[in-house]
């Protein structure tokens, strides 16, 4: 049972299958992640992740930065919505998550999607707290989201173990996000990386020492972020591959670790 949703199991109709169609094709590693999860909490994951990637969209809508703010502000609309309990606007995606996401939680999006207005400008990060915050309320807010969805989690253990696969996910993106303009690193030398990257392990390894704080059900959660030690334990050793764009894993390496994973209910 998804939580919040006593006595209920919630079926793959039209809108779940897209969302899950939008996530096989836009965040493979993330649906595979949701794949691997418990069938019970592959609805909710869906419709979570799917939501990640129209809001992570909304700003690189257009080069009209009011046009790109209209569509991350019309997330915040939809996320007040379902937080404030109201009847949740007709999209495929908003409306299985206005069923399945408790309003509580939905306080998040709004968070969320005041991060992304990060992405429609071209400053830099003033300092790591603003980095640290972007971090937090994109990659932090969506596993938490997940994971209390799911079962009992401690918040921080979450945010904990979601800043590290955040600075992963991150670090991953710095070429795209360099041709599109964008000034993604604070130090963007090699040992700035490496900084970065030792940062997200650290966080990483705290949260392990909290395993104890997340339920099993809720850790399905934390399966998205199956690759983030091994990417950052790359990146310290090896953080030229940051600017190449060739930090990751072989297939056979990424899947067997998830599997894994999975099945040992450990992240």
């Amino acid at each position: 049972m998804i939580a919040g949703q006593p006595g209920r199991r919630m079926q793959f109709d039209a809108d779940l299958t897209a969302c899950a169609e939008l996530v096989q094709k836009s965040d493979p590693d993330r649906f595979l992640a949701a794949m691997a999860a418990p069938v019970q909490a592959r609805p909710l994951l869906f419709a979570l992740y799917s939501f990640n990637i129209e809001l992570a969209r909304a700003p690189w809508a257009s080069q009209e930065t009011m046009i790109a703010e209209m569509r991350v502000q019309w997330w915040r609309d939809a996320g007040a919505e379902i937080a404030g309990g109201k009847p949740v606007r007709r999209h495929y995606v908003a409306t299985p998550l206005g069923r399945l996401l408790r309003p509580e939680l939905a306080a998040c999006i709004d968070a969320m999607a005041e991060a992304r207005r990060w992405d429609i400008y071209k400053d830099p990060f003033a300092d790591e707290a603003e980095f640290d915050h972007y971090i937090d309320r994109t990659s932090g807010s969506l596993m938490w989201m997940a994971a209390a969805s799911l079962g009992q989690a401690d918040e921080a253990v979450v945010r904990g173990f979601a800043y590290g696969a955040g600075i992963a996910n991150w670090l991953r993106a710095v070429p795209e996000l360099e041709a599109q303009k964008r000034i993604p690193l604070l130090d963007g030398t090699l040992e700035g990386v490496q900084r970065l990257a030792g940062k997200g392990l650290k966080k990483i390894e705290d949260a392990k020492a909290g395993r104890a704080g997340v339920s099993r059900e809720a850790a399905a959660a934390l399966l998205a972020g199956w690759q983030a030690e091994a990417l950052l334990k790359q990146a310290v050793r090896q953080p030229e591959r940051v600017a190449h764009g060739q930090l990751g894993q072989s297939e056979f390496a990424r899947r067997a670790s998830l599997m894994w994973r999975a099945a040992c209910g450990r992240w």
